[in-house]
């Protein structure tokens, strides 16, 4: 039975990451503050006015890069301070001061933008040549350049930024402050609930009877803050909306994809197949599960099911490390000794506790090392998880170490590639283990249940959802909650078709992910792990050769758009090629899982 969350002072210290390594006292990091609004001022009196010259702007960003490093360490230390805690009044105070000086160093340093795009390219390129650091910047310049605004506009944007975010301040506050959630009954006892232990413990419950009830009593709390999530939303949306019409784009897609360096056929791609040729497999999966489980019907609350519940063991942390170590030995030493480093020096954060974000997450600021967020459960898929946030924060050691910090912004389109390859190579390493067909089926389960289902289904539906709501503000529509559903609801029939039954509360998907606030983020989840799932073949096959490609990628950081970065690791993915490809390894894994079913007697 799921435990009712503690707490967060209640948490063992162990358990917990340890941002003393950002700042080892909130005196530090008000120092680490002034320090920056000091530099701030010096590049504004030494610089403003007067960048037109290559030598200038090249000694101007380079100055930059310094403001850029503290305004990491500052903003990481307060949002992961607050991640842990939405209820923690003291971190969310802290979080708003901090931002708010953020926004008024980034008003008065708005100037660097604007005179830079008023200069020629062959200025901005000078500088780039002088110094080979701020290349990422001033690309970055050049691509922009017919978008920016006035320098007044741009200055006035630019103190509004923190402003501008709280549409998703608001999504947080209601999820993890204000949504407060009672037990629930089932089978005449008493059952805790809450957001996390419904996604990370009832989802995957094989009691169906407490599994839909959670799912009904989950669903009716969601409801309640259905309208102030939707107009949180539509905010957020009306905001991209309008600034994309600001800056002179066609619509809202080609806003956001400019800064992934993706094509509008890229993306489209992307969900596209998924939609049709995916769909088929899923929906056989489904069909298996409701056989293995006995059910009188296939539900949408019953999509996370394990195959073989039975046999899932408890995995404590010190066996999570065992797993991730012996699978990701592939990578090479340096690999593993970061992975030792983020166990014992509490890079991840375990607990599971009262108002604590949901899910995963890999925060990764430059100079210093990586924080990991994670609900821990004692369940395989955490380990899943585990291995995935892990990838980036070994994309992002590589990175960091080999760029600036103008050349780590990794395009959105490969972002996740190296997390989910973690996954895969977890998975692949398993199935060598041991050969009985129980252990296999679970393996092969547990990458299609989490790793496939999680990217190439939940989140890729998240795509198919998000790019209609979008269409749709690009008509000029307000959206409401009633609308939001509706297009839910449409999403999930075209992909489950008459396989699976939508239950009440099914539609109010689009309530539950964060993503919808970071533009177009849900699509790149099934980008990165097509290029994943091609690229670990290659080590498979290759092994060194193969893995040195890989971290050659990783350290490009963002010098490359993704087409770039996924040729070094030998993928093409400006064909469809790699995506199909990708689509049958799925398919075969189902076939796998249930040609081992029947080998067990199950069905």
């Amino acid at each position: 039975m799921a435990r009712k969350l503690v707490e967060r002072k209640n948490v063992p210290q162990e358990q917990t990451w340890n941002l003393k390594d950002l700042y080892a006292s909130e005196e530090d990091l008000f120092s680490d503050l002034e320090k920056m609004k000091d530099l701030a001022k010096e590049l504004e009196e030494e610089y403003k006015g007067r960048l037109d010259s290559s030598e200038r702007i090249a000694a101007c960003l380079k100055k930059y890069q310094e403001v850029k490093k503290t305004e990491t360490l500052l903003e990481n230390y307060c949002e992961l301070s607050v991640s842990v805690d939405f209820r923690d009044g003291h971190n969310q105070e802290l979080s708003g001061r901090v931002n708010r000086e953020i926004a008024n160093v980034s008003a008065k340093l708005s100037f660097i933008d604007s005179e830079l795009g008023q200069q020629s390219e062959e200025i901005l390129r000078k500088a780039a040549e002088l110094d080979r650091g701020n290349a990422g910047y001033i690309r970055n310049i050049l691509s922009f350049k017919p978008h920016q605004l006035s320098p007044e506009a741009e200055k006035t944007l630019a103190a509004l930024s923190r402003t501008l975010e709280v549409p998703y301040e608001i999504y947080n506050i209601t999820k993890f402050g204000d949504m407060r959630f009672r037990d629930f009954k089932a089978g005449g006892k008493k059952y805790p609930l809450g957001y996390s232990l419904f996604e990370d413990d009832y989802e995957y419950e094989p009691d169906t009877e407490v599994r839909r009830a959670a799912f009904k009593a989950f669903s009716d709390k969601l409801k309640d803050y259905r309208n102030v999530t939707a107009a949180a939303y539509n905010a957020q949306l009306q905001k991209e909306k309008t600034l994309a019409e600001m800056r002179g784009y066609k619509n809202v897609f080609d806003s956001l994809l400019q800064s992934q360096r993706v094509s509008r056929e890229l993306y489209d791609r992307q969900i596209d197949l998924i939609m049709e040729k995916l769909a088929p497999h899923m929906r056989r999966y489904a069909r298996l599960l409701q056989k293995i489980h006995g059910l009188d019907r296939m539900t949408y609350a019953d999509l996370k099911l394990p195959v073989d519940p039975g046999y899932a063991p408890q995995v404590s942390i010190r066996e999570a490390r065992e797993y991730i170590e012996k699978g990701l030995s592939v990578m090479g030493k340096d690999y593993g000794k970061m992975i030792g480093e983020a166990f014992e020096d509490r890079w991840v954060d375990f607990a599971q506790n009262d108002g604590k974000s949901t899910g995963g997450f890999c925060a990764s600021p430059y100079g210093s090392h990586s924080y990991i967020l994670l609900n821990w459960n004692e369940k395989m898929s955490d380990v899943f998880t585990l291995a995935h946030e892990l990838g980036h924060a070994g994309h992002f050691k590589a990175c960091n170490e080999a760029q600036t910090i103008f050349d780590t912004e990794v395009s959105l389109y490969f972002v996740e590639a190296p997390s989910t390859m973690n996954e895969i190579l977890l998975g692949h390493h398993l199935l060598k283990t041991r050969k009985d067909r129980r252990f296999r089926r679970w393996v092969f389960a547990n990458m299609i249940g989490n790793t496939y289902y999680h990217n190439f289904v939940t989140h890729l539906l998240e795509a198919a959802y998000q790019r209609e709501v979008y269409k749709k503000v690009d008509q000029g529509e307000i959206l409401q909650a009633q609308t939001l559903d509706a297009i839910m609801k449409e999403t999930l029939s075209r992909f489950w078709g008459d396989d699976v039954e939508l239950t009440l509360g099914a539609e109010l998907t689009w309530m539950r992910q964060p993503h919808y606030y970071s533009g177009l983020y849900s699509y790149t989840y099934s980008a990165g792990l097509t290029i994943a799932t091609q690229a670990a073949k290659r080590i498979e096959e290759k092994g060194k050769s193969a893995v040195e490609d890989w971290m050659k990628a990783l350290r490009a950081g963002g010098t490359l758009p993704p087409a770039e970065l996924a040729a070094l690791a030998k993928v093409d993915i400006t064909t469809e090629e790699p995506l199909l490809n990708t689509i049958s390894t799925i398919g075969d894994m189902i076939d796998e899982i249930c040609k081992l079913t029947r080998e067990l007697g199950k069905i």
